[in-house]
């Protein structure tokens, strides 16, 4: 989900959102216009983890490494955590610049709210089956978040896959179910985009051929409105469908101008990178992955592509023209000492800042005592607009 440009949270466009409880409980939402909004600190003043933000030639400063659960490092927003599958950054203290975000761990169902040196608090534990690859898998925020105060999120129950709507203080109402459930291809990831439409990329059941029937919201990417029902605009009046073809998606992201999404997902054979076009069958992937990184959470910048990676340490950035075409290979950034290890969830804060959730504690990860953790990244850009590690 991209959460605007620099100027962080704001409201996109208009939806509809029936029995809306009255906003109360997690934390005071900011008044915001679309011209105005909190921010975080942003390049050059963003809190800096190692390796992020020194001039060329100047050293990093060192970092302790993390005592227990406490983590040294200024981009952690939360540790101690299970594996994060999903983030959505909800608020940054006008005064301070510290940021509050809300981080899914899959396995557990539990929906959390993390702030730097805060223990993290628990807002929701949802019932969720985590057996396969399904679970807590999908997070993101109301269009008009600071004045709704509503989240969605995408979670594999004891009989399907479903989207629910929570707001504070309140149970999770459900705003689509019946999505199949089987054996494989459970997992699902929620965006939005310019309209404020909801986007929902579903997984295919470990059925290919749920995919590509029109009738099934397997392997699909969906169109909602806050109900549940087809979005206005979509290609076929009556559909909820705008595209199909997925078999685990991972990562869903729509560009800062709405022109772009994109979804990631994980074929048989490779990582896969799609660009969405309404209407159509996904088709060739943009870029594939044979050697599975374990290619995640995406954000679609202006000049690259930003991924997770959550089977290899670090992210990886692709050059990428206006257009959408990529014009390089991808590069790795922050795979390194100096960074978080092994990231599943990823989205854009602004055009070179994303909120970040790692995996470390999966298997063939390496966790420090800090892990699993939620933390601000910045993208240093070289001449092309790639990655500098």
């Amino acid at each position: 989900m991209l959460i605007g440009s620099a100027v962080g949270l704001l409201a996109v466009g208009c939806a509809s959102f029936p029995e809306q409880p009255a906003p109360s409980g997690w934390s005071p939402a900011p008044q915001l216009t679309p011209q105005a909004g909190p921010k975080p600190e942003l390049p050059g003043e963003l809190p800096k983890s190692p390796g992020q933000g020194q001039q060329p030639g100047q050293q990093p400063s060192p970092v302790p490494p993390p005592q227990g659960c406490k983590d040294f490092s200024p981009a952690v927003l939360g540790t101690c955590l299970s594996p994060v599958s999903a983030v959505a950054l909800t608020d940054v203290n006008q005064s301070t610049g510290v940021a509050t975000a809300l981080a899914a761990e899959r396995t557990t169902g539990r929906l959390l709210k993390v702030t730097k040196d805060v223990d993290p608090v628990v807002l929701h534990t949802f019932e969720v089956d985590a057996s396969s690859d399904g679970g807590l898998t999908g997070l993101t925020l109301s269009p008009a978040y600071p004045e709704d105060q509503l989240a969605y999120v995408y979670v594999t129950t004891a009989t399907d896959n479903r989207v629910l709507r929570i707001a504070p203080n309140d149970v999770p109402k459900p705003v689509l179910t019946g999505i199949p459930k089987g054996p494989s291809g459970n997992r699902g990831v929620l965006s939005y985009d310019r309209s404020g439409a909801l986007l929902v990329a579903t997984g295919d059941a470990g059925n290919p051929a749920l995919a590509a029937d029109a009738g099934s919201l397997a392997g699909k990417v969906l169109r909602i409105d806050g109900s549940g029902q087809p979005a206005r605009g979509n290609p076929a009046a009556g559909s909820r469908v705008l595209a199909s073809g997925l078999r685990s998606p991972a990562g869903l992201c729509v560009s800062g101008d709405g022109s772009k999404t994109w979804v990631t997902d994980a074929g048989a054979s490779a990582d896969l990178l799609y660009r969405v076009e309404s209407g159509k069958p996904l088709g060739n992937p943009a870029w594939s992955w044979p050697d599975k990184p374990g290619v995640n959470g995406c954000a679609s910048l202006s000049n690259a592509m930003w991924l997770g990676t959550a089977n290899t340490p670090g992210t990886l950035v692709m050059p990428m023209s206006p257009d959408g075409s990529f014009t390089g290979k991808p590069e790795p950034y922050l795979d390194k000492e100096g960074g978080f290890g092994r990231l599943g969830a990823l989205v854009a804060i602004d055009d070179n800042t994303a909120l970040v959730g790692t995996v470390n504690k999966n298997a063939g990860g390496a966790p420090v005592s800090s892990d699993d953790r939620v933390a601000i990244i910045v993208r240093q850009q070289d001449a092309n607009g790639g990655g500098k590690d």
